[in-house]
Order: C-alpha cells, then sequence, then structure tokens
C-alpha cells in the first residue's frame, strides 16, 4: 500500500494532515476535561486554561528537545522538528504552573489530564500518520506502507540513516513498505483513553489516575519503540533508544506513585479545590 500526505491549500495557505490533527487533538482532549469537571459540578472553565497552557508549553518543550538532540539551533526556526517526550514535559510543566496559579492542587490537575492526554496523543499520533512521518522498520505483513513523500521517504539510504540494516548491493533508492507505527499508537492510546475514562472514579487517592497513565503510556511508547525507525539508539543501552529509556523512567515512577497513592482518600480531603468551585451567577437587576 501506497500512501502520500494529506494537505489543504487554501489560497497561500498550507494547512498539513500534521497541524489538522494536533488542533483536533487538543480541542477533544479540553472538551473532554471539561465534560469531567461539569460531571464533579466544578469551574469548566479551567478546561480552557489547561488547553492553553498545555499547547504553548507543549510546542516550546517539543521544539527545545529536538534542538537539544540534533545540536542544531537553526531548528529553533523551521516547521518541523518536534518530539513528544519535550512536549510532555513542557506541557507538564505549564499546566502546572497554571494549576498553582488558580490554587488548583498538582496532583488533582494531573488526575483530570489522564484520560485527555491519552486521548490527545492518540489524535495526535493520526496527524503524524498523515504526514507520513514517525513510521517504522520495514516490513512485509499486509497492512505495511510505503511513503514515497514521508518525512523522509521510506526509501533504503533513508531507513540506513536511522539504523535500518540492509543486505550488501541493494538500491539506495528502493521504496521500502515499513510498520505503520503512528496507527498502532494511535489505537493503543485510544484504549488506554477508554481504560482510564471508565476509571475516573477509583476509589483511591487523588492522583492515582494519573501514575496509572504513566505506566499505560510508557508500556505503549517503549513497546512501539521495537519496531520504530529511529536514530536515536544509545550506544551506551543498545539496542534500546532514548524513548525506551525515558519510557522505563516513567513507568517506574509511575509504579512507585501507584503504590503511594493505593489508599482510598481520606474523608477529610475536600470534594474538590475550592478554587474550582462554580462561580455563581448574578442575576440582573430589575
Amino acid at each position: 500500500m501506497t500512501v502520500y500526505p494529506f494537505a489543504l491549500h487554501v489560497g497561500p495557505l498550507e494547512l498539513t494532515g500534521y497541524g489538522l490533527m494536533m488542533m483536533v487533538a487538543f480541542l477533544m482532549a479540553g472538551w473532554a476535561i471539561q465534560l469531567d469537571l461539569r460531571a464533579r459540578s466544578m469551574d469548566e472553565d479551567y478546561a480552557a486554561d489547561i488547553v492553553i497552557a498545555g499547547v504553548i508549553g507543549g510546542l516550546v518543550g517539543a521544539k527545545l528537545w529536538y534542538v537539544m538532540l540534533t545540536q542544531d539551533v537553526g531548528m529553533l526556526f523551521t516547521r518541523g522538528g518536534f518530539v513528544w517526550y519535550g512536549g510532555f514535559l513542557g506541557a507538564t510543566g505549564a499546566i502546572l504552573l497554571n494549576g498553582w496559579r488558580r490554587r488548583v492542587p498538582a496532583r488533582f490537575t494531573a488526575e483530570i489530564c489522564a484520560a485527555p492526554l491519552a486521548l490527545g496523543y492518540a489524535l495526535g499520533r493520526v496527524g503524524c500518520f498523515l504526514v507520513n512521518d514517525d513510521y517504522g522498520i520495514p516490513s512485509s505483513l499486509p497492512w505495511a506502507m510505503k511513503f514515497p513523500n514521508g518525512l523522509p521517504p521510506t526509501t533504503v539510504v533513508n531507513l540506513q540513516q536511522m539504523g535500518v540494516h540492509f543486505p550488501m548491493n541493494t538500491d539506495p533508492m528502493q521504496l521500502m513498505a515499513v510498520h505503520p507505527t503512528e496507527i498502532y499508537e494511535t489505537g493503543a492510546m485510544l484504549f488506554v483513553f477508554w481504560l482510564l475514562w471508565r476509571r475516573r472514579e477509583h476509589a483511591h487517592a487523588i492522583g492515582w489516575l494519573w501514575a496509572l497513565y504513566m505506566v499505560l503510556a510508557g508500556a505503549e511508547r517503549f513497546l512501539v519503540e521495537i519496531v520504530r525507525a529511529k536514530d536515536d539508539r544509545l550506544r551506551w543501552l543498545a539496542p534500546f533508544s532514548l524513548a525506551q529509556a525515558t519510557s522505563v523512567l516513567i513507568m517506574i515512577v509511575g509504579g512507585v506513585l501507584l503504590y503511594v497513592w493505593r489508599s482510598p482518600a481520606t474523608a477529610a480531603a475536600p470534594p474538590f479545590p475550592e478554587s474550582l468551585r462554580p462561580k455563581q451567577r448574578v442575576a440582573p437587576s430589575a
């Protein structure tokens, strides 16, 4: 199967599938947070605050992480070059900083962001597929795909630069079919979203849902990296990639937090932060 990038042209502007799906991802994640806040009878405006902080912090963090990996400062001024874990850290910092500004406990913010983050990630990977980026290693499976205009195209020479080995005398311009790992991740993280969304009413301490997200998301990323075409394999941790090393760390932290926050919330704990009480609507005077 041969797949080409998706883009919309509106006059002089080009809207890529990645840009469109990132917008959809943030909007849908924000909508899910709003639904959760509404179900808890809390101030729904906090959802918009989280989305805005996540967009700004995520873009800055993803770009800076990529620049650190490539050691190319010039990538700061290009459209491409974003790394998920950099965006994750940047968005997390910005969201928690905004929560501190609104006097919302960090654990509560993390709790309500767990399931929506899985949803946003799944939709964001659809964007990667639409621009033919972040694909896997060569495969002969029936659903393997060729990306002749990918980022970069799935040619032998490009895959070799990502650490994939081919027999000698292989045509460097031969187009290879690869694992559509973007689709794998979308399916996996939609399942994680479904699982976390159903566990919102858990009986554990606040923050437990976020810890579960860390374990599941870390495991998903670690496994998909096995069939990803990557150029960040670590010599001192071969054959693992930097993303896999980061995933293991996240799973360990998540597992520790699952244990620490396993006990039920205390009866003395307030049902929700005082700062998120719904704003009272003042009736207009006669």
